[in-house]
């Protein structure tokens, strides 16, 4: 008893030091860092970065984006991916400004580009989860698909016309600088983090991308849980689709291009492995407001967009590739000491 008592005094602080050092050194904790010295350096570089009403303009530039990130990111953990979503916004657009010009009602429009995300989503899902197919391969040639169709039934023309009830979903706001999309990332945010993070179909979407083999032999129904995670993609694809055409006041067969290139970036960023079996709805959501201050940064220092989409790219490739460089460097380090 006596011993047990000893016991527990001493290895309390050890639980709470070595939970600290857990936080400390986790990747969302380094994010963080970075995201206070870039809305640091932001202050620096123009007097009008703190302005409320430049900040809540500043949430477009990673909201859509980041609540498609969401699902992306556990379908990444599946083992899976979706390289179509950009395309799918397109689709579902151009559908939401077909039925505008018929005479639909906001409700209607919107259903529509839901509707439509949902169904490019199943139609992907279909194709991976009970065909098999590698899903890279499959939604490259989604993404040309989507894409493509929206291109006949448009050409180089462009939908408008919406109404005036519709603009709401992409300007409207809720109260004050507090936009209507801004609400919809935090509810997107919330719900995610509960899906992956306390249910047991969050638990079976890592099970299946660390071993999807083990996975199925232990019961889980892998076809079915990736079916419905590319249902989800869809499904936020098709969200993203109504708030950034109710943004725009148009459609444009051309909308979103290269969008799914910065969807990515940010679900790497975020932590989440491009491997699968590992990452956090959190650290997507930090990663979501590292990009959006950074483009909208650069933004306000009259960087061109090819230039902010370099700086995409080149952050891709450092976030896959820096991880694997250390733990290479540490391996042969560590055979050279054991020498």
């Amino acid at each position: 008893m006596k011993e047990a008592t000893v016991k527990s005094q001493y290895s309390m602080p050890d639980r709470g030091s070595s939970a600290l050092r857990r936080i400390f050194s986790s990747w969302e904790t380094l994010l963080l860092a970075v995201g206070i010295l870039i809305f640091f350096l932001n202050t620096q570089a123009s007097p009008y970065f703190l302005d409320p009403w430049n900040l809540s303009d500043a949430t477009f530039n990673f909201t859509e984006k980041a609540m498609i990130a969401f699902a992306m990111a556990m379908l990444i953990i599946a083992g899976e991916i979706d390289l179509s979503v950009a395309s799918i916004i397109a689709l579902s657009s151009t559908a939401m400004g077909f039925a505008v010009q018929m005479g639909a009602d906001t409700p209607t429009l919107v259903a529509v580009g839901i509707g439509v995300g949902v169904l490019c989503g199943a139609f992907n899902g279909f194709l991976v989860a009970v065909l098999g197919l590698p899903s890279i391969v499959i939604t490259i040639g989604t993404l040309s698909l989507f894409r493509g169709l929206a291109f006949i039934v448009l050409g180089d023309k462009s939908y408008s016309g919406y109404p005036e009830s519709f603009t709401f979903f992409g300007q409207g706001y809720v109260w004050w600088v507090i936009t209507f999309e801004m609400v919809l990332f935090l509810l997107a945010a919330i719900v995610f983090y509960v899906l992956l993070h306390r249910t047991s179909f969050g638990r079976a979407t890592v099970a299946i991308g660390n071993n999807p083999t083990a996975a199925l032999f232990s019961g889980i129904r892998v076809p079915r849980v990736k079916f419905i995670l590319f249902l989800l993609t869809g499904l936020m694809a098709g969200i993203a689709a109504v708030c950034l055409t109710s943004r725009l006041g148009s459609t444009r067969p051309s909308i979103a291009v290269g969008w799914e290139l910065e969807i990515v970036t940010m679900v790497v960023l975020g932590g989440v492995s491009i491997l699968g079996g590992s990452g956090s709805i959190l650290g997507v959501f930090i990663a979501a407001l590292v990009m959006g201050m950074v483009t909208f940064g650069l933004g306000l220092l009259n960087v061109p967009g090819i230039v902010m989409s370099i700086f995409v790219g080149l952050l891709l490739i450092g976030v896959i590739a820096l991880p694997i460089i250390l733990r290479r460097t540490s391996n042969r380090l560590r055979r050279a000491g054991a020498h």
